[in-house]
């Protein structure tokens, strides 16, 4: 993990740093979309031979192993998971519903006027995919974390990819109910979500995380198919002035262990604060392979001028997970996919149990929108009718904006209603 001053004779090196990690989601998948759209390319021609080839060659399926997860595999997993797990799956699943209820949108009407009324319906999607990753670690939490606010949302269909599909994760599933879970995972599970096969008929919507693969695969099939976000490689940013430098470290290390292209950062206009937690990481991340990887590559300490500047640097780079000192600094957040406050808040917290979800945006999407939440999976519907009398009244209105932009047809529509 390298300090870089965003003053003084550092500021042009560190500034030609900044820009780089602004273009980080572009530049990423950059790397791998010309793989990603061959593989897209095969399972939309050859459907579940390309599946099958794909998840062989990089997953290890074996050619009598059928793609689906059957339910007695899903029973048989939950039946040998601890009681500790299974209670703590539980509480996740709990506190995910609660969550995702508290933001399902409701559906309401009101009269601008007599005899005219505007409202919303909410519609859940009929169908959703919903990518569980299962690399290095097995992700119990993602299904859960996906899956739930699916079936808060009422979607009829729900639909799980994972690849090399753990027994924690398949445990997770008989918890939450799953009926449709695939063993397949990469960009040739996306490519079925999107495509349909013979066996996995297509969905409305693909929502979950993963590598770089999945990210890319993920945005080149939405133009035929919904998608949450390019949630990609995990993120992080600690911007503090006053934190404890052994749990900023911790959280720094915690993320960087997801995967190698992991970035973890740290921003701060404490100089002490920034070599205590540099030194704390190196020391903290001396057993763990992976976020020793990350950090080396893309682990900074920004030391700036001001906190004033630390603040707008946060923004700027708009991280998926953002951890801040105190309640107070949610004055000056603008950009984050989800924000953790305080020394007794650890990101990890967030990871499993507290029930806001942890499919985030990366790669700057911060800047646009929050992480993965129930109004995901619904439609918003708007409503409106009209007695004679109040189009009689406001129909003129709408006459003479349409007659303004030359679309008589319109005027005409509304013209011959009044009469």
């Amino acid at each position: 993990m390298k300090i870089l001053k965003t003053f003084g004779d550092s500021a042009s090196r560190s500034e030609a740093v900044i820009q780089q990690l602004e273009q980080r989601g572009t530049i990423n998948t950059a790397k791998v979309d010309s793989v990603v759209q061959g593989i897209l390319a095969a399972v939309r021609a050859q459907g579940d031979v390309a599946i099958r080839e794909y998840s062989a060659r990089f997953d290890g399926l074996a050619g009598d192993q059928p793609l689906l997860v059957s339910h007695e595999e899903m029973e048989a997993a939950w039946d040998s998971t601890s009681e500790e797990l299974k209670a703590a799956m539980r509480l996740a699943q709990a506190n995910i519903r609660s969550f995702a209820e508290k933001q399902l949108p409701r559906a309401w009407s009101f009269r601008p006027t007599d005899g005219m009324e505007v409202g919303q319906i909410i519609r859940p999607l009929s169908s959703v995919g919903c990518y569980v990753p299962g690399g290095r670690y097995p992700l119990p939490s993602t299904l859960l974390m996906t899956v739930t606010p699916a079936q808060v949302a009422g979607v009829e269909r729900i639909v799980v990819c994972s690849p090399k599909p753990a027994r924690e994760t398949m445990a997770a599933a008989y918890l939450a109910g799953v009926t449709e879970f695939y063993r397949v995972g990469g960009a040739q599970a996306i490519a079925a979500l999107a495509f349909g096969t013979t066996t996995i008929a297509p969905v409305a919507k693909i929502v979950g995380p993963g590598n770089l693969y999945v990210t890319a695969a993920k945005i080149a099939v939405s133009h035929q198919t919904g998608i949450d976000m390019p949630a990609g490689p995990t993120e992080i940013i600690v911007t503090s002035e006053s934190g404890d430098p052994t749990g900023i470290a911790a959280d720094l290390v915690a993320q960087a262990e997801h995967d190698p292209e992991a970035l973890a950062i740290l921003i701060t206009s404490n100089a002490d604060l920034a070599e205590e937690v540099v030194l704390e990481v190196k020391r903290q991340a001396q057993t763990n392979t992976i976020a020793q990887q990350s950090l080396a590559a893309q682990g900074f300490a920004f030391l700036t001028a001001s906190a004033e500047e630390a603040h707008t640097l946060t923004n700027r780079l708009a991280p998926e997970h953002l951890t801040v000192d105190a309640g107070a600094d949610l004055r000056w957040v603008r950009n984050a996919g989800s924000v953790f406050i305080g020394h007794h808040t650890p990101q990890s917290m967030g990871d499993y149990i507290s029930g806001p979800n942890h499919v985030l945006p990366t790669g700057r999407n911060g800047r646009i929108r929050g992480g993965l939440s129930v109004l995901d999976f619904v439609k918003i519907i708007t409503v409106q009718q009209y007695t004679l009398d109040a189009l009689r009244e406001v129909g003129p209105h709408t006459i003479a904006l349409a007659e303004a932009e030359g679309l008589t047809g319109h005027a005409e529509s509304v013209r011959v209603r009044m009469r």
